[in-house]
């Protein structure tokens, strides 16, 4: 698997021109190597790894190597405008797994240790955004990279890194090789996490044991989707305040996993979940209140394997990554 670094050539058949308009795309920074990094004044770096090993290292239903393209598509094509500028952006490149994909694995193991293997090499592109002091917009691609964004995060600011995470599922498996469901635990174990926060986890998919591990650690904390939106014990803003809370006094990696909104085509997809103006708010609003590490973004699809096809999860993504840039 190779980094494949984009440059405006690359970009020009995803962008729609018409006069008398500016699109993002036409004004996006590029770089061409990735020490440049070091010398461009844009400070929001976007990259993909469109990759679904790690899904299904965890029996998941593949798919979510095919949003990068269709993110790009939408991105690229927003106006341009007194709201937002492509200058402030490097559109980095993505990671290339042709190679991989024509081995084509299925069998488990072989998988996960496929899962291992892009760790390390998304880690390596990471850590030089985060030395340049620049801000990484992550596209995935499974939930699996959680361990590499924190990974990479925690060795280039040199300090353990919180998270907070408004998912449906804890990813905080055990320790059983590399998959999707395991990032947290694995970036936990090997001391890159610090503390973790959950906003919106189901109760009926989440094991007992899962829950078990959770409760006995006190650098972790959650809310489940019922109290909020069911129960309404507690408000989506007030769940906002007390993650915010648990995670402030160090940089933050947020973390969206889209299998929490409701309808969105993804590895899980749910009938019942957030809505989708719910999580810009929340990536609003840790835009602003705390010390942002990253953005990551993960686990929407394009097109699934079992056939499934939606058009909007690229346009819905783009909406994240724009409001992300635009918070103050």
């Amino acid at each position: 698997m190779k980094f494949q670094l984009y440059n405006t050539e690359k970009v020009q058949t995803y962008i729609s021109k018409r006069e008398g308009e500016t699109k993002l795309g036409e004004n996006v920074q590029f770089v061409k190597t990735i020490e440049d990094l070091q010398k461009i004044s844009a400070q929001y770096v976007v990259l993909g790894i469109p990759e679904d090993f790690g899904v299904r290292a965890n029996y998941g239903v593949g798919g979510t190597q095919t949003v990068w393209n269709a993110f790009l598509s939408k991105f690229l094509n927003i106006q341009e405008n007194q709201y937002q500028t492509g200058e402030n952006i490097v559109l980095l490149g993505a990671f290339d797994f042709s190679e991989e994909y024509q081995q084509n694995p299925h069998d488990i193991k072989t998988l996960r240790n496929l899962v291992a293997e892009i760790d390390q090499n998304v880690s390596k592109v990471l850590i030089e955004i985060f030395k340049a002091g620049k801000t990484p917009i992550i596209i995935g691609g499974g939930h699996n990279n959680a361990f590499p964004n924190l990974k990479a995060a925690s060795e280039g600011l040199n300090q353990k890194i919180n998270c907070v995470n408004l998912d449906a599922h804890a990813d905080y498996r055990i320790l059983e090789g590399r998959h999707s469901g395991n990032g947290f635990r694995y970036a936990k174990e090997e001391g890159f996490l610090g503390k973790y926060y959950m906003i919106g986890l189901h109760e009926n998919y989440n094991s007992q044991s899962l829950f078990d591990a959770l409760n006995v650690d006190l650098s972790i904390d959650f809310i489940l989707y019922e109290e909020i939106k069911i129960k309404e014990e507690i408000t989506l803003r007030e769940a906002f305040d007390k993650a915010k809370e648990f995670v402030k006094e160090k940089p933050v990696g947020i973390e969206l996993d889209l299998d929490c909104i409701e309808g969105v085509l993804s590895s899980a997809m749910t009938p019942t979940g957030f809505s989708a103006n719910e999580a810009r708010q929340f990536i609003d609003y840790f835009k602003q209140e705390v010390d942002v590490a990253y953005l990551h973004i993960c686990e929407g699809a394009y097109e699934l394997e079992n056939g499934q096809i939606s058009s909007q999860t690229g346009k819905l993504i783009s909406y994240f990554v724009s409001d992300f840039i635009k918070s103050r």
